[in-house]
């Protein structure tokens, strides 16, 4: 077979094995949905409602994948259907997830062997065959891909091109009519007028035959099909680690997209409003401009589920990822949850994981420095207010700070009054049902994330000043304060106090630690001894730099 050139030089053909090899970069089959998930949320898309399904179509298991969205042209559906094409551009604020110009391809392979695109436009409908089963029974020896366009109507608007991908479609899929092509297509029309719909079959199998998924475990649910998430690993493994409708409640930061799973809708929540005693922290890290916002807060469901999520760009990365005190063995920050956005980091191309970079390490060390000093701040607060209490925060039964909800015609949030359980709301939730009149139509706006940021921040003290230097001697007014409090005392509560300030002092020098770091980069405050006056003393030196 002669090869393909381009002005004599020789063109690069991609081999079908690399299908597969490209699909094992999703060592866990839930990314490689969130891979679908994606392409629906993006701003070409904008789907508002996405339905994932098992079927059963001529005795093989299927996946499948629908949304409401704006469809596909013929040309988009084989730059999708193509490797590394992404020409996705924010709209209005709207940043698209999809970078890399892979992730159907290395979703949909990763989950089965085979997978066909339904999709419908305003004015065309196109057909697309993904499939490895179909290229080793050809023996290709580059990947092809067999794509069929009609007119809404149902005309084929390339009759002499299309001839051999319908023949390779009806031959090597599991819709071996153009009847049964039209009944999928139609399928779409449920849900509007435009969408696209994916089927999924030959799904991927563990090693003693079953499918890598549980369909029958719930009928609402698709689980991770593996014998380590039962019985006690289980109640250790955070439900989204198994069940993809957990899963899908807290893939993406703020939720814009409705999704139903096996029929019934998926309670999405914001991570970052559904925790108790919520603290809002900041920090300017020295590769960055302006500030990085981060929420703290317990989970308020299983204290033995705590760590950082990690976003990027709106979309769950790193689940659970414990830092600083809550990998050591002293059980501190325990039940302790982190939320942070990190567009300034790069995630790895399967979404699973950040690159291993020196910004990266420094962020998960000053996450690790804010834990810990939001966990100090909360025990010594809560023992100052009940000097009595000998149970421990994590133990203590919590309820979240906040009740959201989602409205399910504009898809805007709504914050409800306290003392509303949202376990209690109808399924079917709208703005016309808000009990606060401010908010009781899909014409107004969200509230404003700077008004929460206003009531809840912390520290409060690195909002009211920017500047680092102001910060600095503000901090040192904290210290000589606090010095000579300690030196008034004389009464018989002295040892009491002494413990409270003993806390607030410790506090008081991560918090200048931190902000030295600013100052000094190569700084390393992992050997410090915070109950030492050693911070102190840099401080001073940095001031007299300063001045």
């Amino acid at each position: 077979m002669a090869s393909r050139t381009h002005r004599g030089i020789p063109l690069s053909a991609l081999n079908p094995k690399f299908l597969h090899t490209n699909s094992t970069s999703h060592t866990w089959p839930f990314s490689a949905i969130a891979e679908l998930l994606d392409n629906a949320y993006d701003p070409d898309v904008r789907a508002k409602k996405f339905w994932i399904d098992w079927t059963c179509i001529k005795g093989l298991d299927c996946l499948s994948f629908m949304d409401n969205g704006a469809g596909m042209t013929r040309g988009k559906m084989h730059k999708m259907l193509s490797f590394g094409f992404s020409d996705k551009k924010a709209t209005k604020g709207h940043v698209p997830v999809g970078v890399y110009g892979n992730g159907f391809k290395s979703g949909s392979m990763r989950l089965g062997k085979d997978a066909m695109v339904f999709t419908k436009t305003k004015d065309s409908m196109t057909v697309g065959f993904l499939s490895q089963s179909y290229l080793e029974a050809i023996r290709a020896q580059q990947v092809l891909v067999p794509i069929i366009t009609f007119m809404r109507d149902g005309q084929n608007l390339y009759p002499l091109t299309d001839a051999a991908s319908l023949q390779a479609i009806l031959k090597h899929s599991i819709f071996n009519t153009e009847i049964e092509l039209f009944s999928e297509l139609r399928a779409i029309s449920v849900v509007g007028a435009t969408g696209t719909r994916i089927i999924i079959w030959n799904l991927r199998k563990t090693t003693n035959g079953e499918t890598e998924f549980d369909f029958s475990a719930d009928r609402y649910d698709i689980r991770a099909n593996h014998s380590d998430c039962s019985g006690e690993s289980q109640s250790m493994t955070p439900e989204s680690g198994y069940s993809l409708r957990a899963y899908c409640k807290i893939l993406y930061l703020k939720p814009r997209m409705q999704i139903i799973l096996r029929g019934q809708k998926v309670k999405t929540e914001l991570i970052s409003k559904s925790l108790a005693h919520i603290a809002i922290d900041n920090y300017r890290p020295t590769f960055l401009s302006k500030r990085v916002w981060i929420t703290f807060g317990f989970n308020t469901k299983n204290k033995e589920h705590y760590g950082i999520m990690m976003y990027h760009k709106n979309r769950l990365i790193k689940a659970y990822e414990r830092v600083g005190c809550q990998r050591k063995a002293e059980k501190k920050g325990v039940g302790v949850i982190g939320v942070i956005e990190c567009n300034f980091l790069q995630p790895t191309h399967n979404k699973q994981d950040f690159d291993n970079t020196d910004k990266y390490r420094k962020t998960i060390h000053n996450l690790g420095v804010k834990l810990e000093e939001y966990w100090n701040e909360i025990r010594y607060k809560r023992k100052k207010e009940d000097p009595q209490c000998t149970m421990p925060i994590e133990d203590i039964l919590k309820f979240p700070d906040q009740s959201w909800v989602q409205c399910d015609r504009c898809l805007k949030w709504r914050r409800l009054p306290d003392g509303i359980d949202c376990n209690i709301l109808p399924e079917m939730w709208f703005c016309s049902m808000n009990p606060d009149p401010q908010f009781r139509s899909c014409h107004v706006e969200e509230e404003p994330e700077d008004q929460e940021e206003e009531q809840h921040s912390y520290p409060k003290t690195y909002k009211q000043e920017d500047g680092l230097s102001a910060q600095c001697k503000q901090l040192k007014e904290e210290l000589k304060n606090m010095r000579q409090r300690e030196n008034k005392r004389r009464s018989p509560y002295s040892a009491l106090c002494a413990e409270e300030d003993r806390g607030t002092l410790w506090t008081l020098r991560h918090r200048i630690g931190r902000l030295l770091v600013s100052f000094v980069p190569a700084l390393d405050l992992n050997q410090v001894d915070y109950n030492s006056s050693v911070i102190d003393e840099m401080l001073a030196q940095v001031l007299q730099e300063l001045s």
